[in-house]
């Protein structure tokens, strides 16, 4: 049988040796080109997952520390002798050595139990949040990329404790050009020993136009915070959200009161003497509603030009507004309006229709919008002669008169 020159050719290739090495060479590469290029195609998509799980654990491992600092600090107050409250005005008597000392350790333990309750609950919002975002493609090229970077923020959340911080929060967090911590670093008034370079780490990556910032209520009641944060940076923009200060005290002693049953009643806690109505300021609860004295300890550092007062009040029945002016604080554009919101009856408060790196309406979780203990009638009027010059003196300083009165 005659080979055609075709087949003849193609039978003295096939017989060589070293030209079947390097055909299967060749094959050999373009199967390794195509297992790269899928492999390539597939690891795209998890560096931000890979970040994400590290932000989660960098996340727990900071709460473990606010946990131990908070168990280290309880101890040092319980072996340190008490001190009264000072400056309070003297038409109310500093409470004896012995009762301070009392209701300090009570302050102490229900505020860290709560507040590490409350840590709890909003690490794990953040977290979820997080994951959601992580599946955005937005957040996707935005991580892979490396880009962004850490900065220390620019704007604080600094109060008040039950007055509506939260919920302004996760307000703001809507906004794109917004990014902000979730948990409560406590860093200007637990963790200052730690160092600006550790603050800096909790903060989240912005790129270039982005604010960053964070919100701890107890800022705005620790003496030294003002200077702390000054010292960070005078620049700093302030937000205090404020609330008629005896609903304030009510909401206060009703978180205490769902985590420790058994503490004495509202009334035997707000008064020193229930015969002479003196109001017990040592409580922290009423001691947090003295705005207008908190505030002259922050006006020694910033001007007011600097600090923006939200009502609680309307926070609820208003948000678009509020939110409006707090953009317009920051200079941002009014990107959050009405359009954002709904009311949720069973809760009593506005809800956002879709939250931050999610397309699903968000409400925020069971802690908030406890339902009230009935309180007497002629306490709650006591507290509110209490509080009224208080009140006066802070609409004042502010040129906002707030109507609690």
């Amino acid at each position: 049988m005659e080979y055609s020159p075709v087949c003849y050719s193609l039978h003295a290739f096939w017989s060589s040796p070293v030209k079947k090495k390097l055909i299967l060479l060749s094959i050999m590469f373009v199967i390794w080109v195509y297992m790269l290029y899928s492999c390539v195609g597939y690891c795209s998509t998890m560096p931000s997952l890979v970040v994400d799980s590290y932000r989660g654990k960098e996340a727990a491992s900071a709460l473990g520390k606010r946990t131990e600092s908070s168990r280290t600090d309880l101890v040092s107050r319980l072996l340190a002798k008490p001190q009264p409250w000072e400056d309070i005005e003297t038409d109310y008597e500093e409470p004896s050595i012995r009762t301070a000392a009392s209701r300090d350790l009570l302050n102490n333990e229900l505020e860290t139990d709560g507040d590490r309750t409350d840590d709890w609950d909003e690490m794990r919002d953040e977290m979820r949040g997080e994951q959601q975002r992580a599946l955005e493609p937005s957040a996707m090229s935005s991580f892979s990329n490396g880009s962004g970077s850490k900065k220390l923020p620019q704007a604080i959340i600094i109060g008040v404790k039950k007055g509506g911080t939260r919920a302004l929060l996760e307000f703001l967090r809507v906004h794109p050009d917004i990014r902000a911590v979730g948990a409560e670093p406590h860093f200007f008034d637990r963790n200052y020993e730690n160092g600006l370079e550790w603050y800096r780490e909790l903060m989240p990556k912005t790129l270039e136009g982005q604010i960053t910032m964070e919100k701890t209520p107890s800022y705005f009641v620790t003496r030294e915070a003002p200077a702390r944060i000054s010292a960070m940076s005078r620049d700093t923009k302030l937000i205090v959200v404020v609330r008629d200060p005896v609903t304030r005290a009510i909401s206060d002693y009703t978180q205490t009161l769902s985590k420790k049953p058994d503490i004495p009643s509202f009334e035997s806690l707000t008064f020193k003497n229930r015969t002479t109505g003196l109001i017990d300021t040592s409580w922290s609860a009423i001691q947090i509603g003295i705005y207008a004295k908190h505030l002259d300890n922050w006006l020694q550092y910033f001007p007011m030009d600097q600090i923006l007062f939200v009502s609680g009040e309307r926070l609820i029945s208003d948000p678009a507004g509020e939110l409006g002016r707090v953009q317009d604080f920051l200079g941002l554009k009014r990107i959050i309006t009405d359009k954002h919101f709904y009311f949720n009856q069973t809760k009593g408060f506005p809800c956002l229709k879709k939250a931050e790196g999610s397309s699903k309406p968000h409400c925020l979780g069971k802690t908030k919008g406890r339902t009230h203990p009935n309180i007497n009638p002629e306490v709650v009027q006591r507290l509110r002669d209490f509080y009224r010059p208080f009140n006066m003196k802070f609409y004042q300083m502010t040129g906002h008169n707030f109507g609690w009165d």
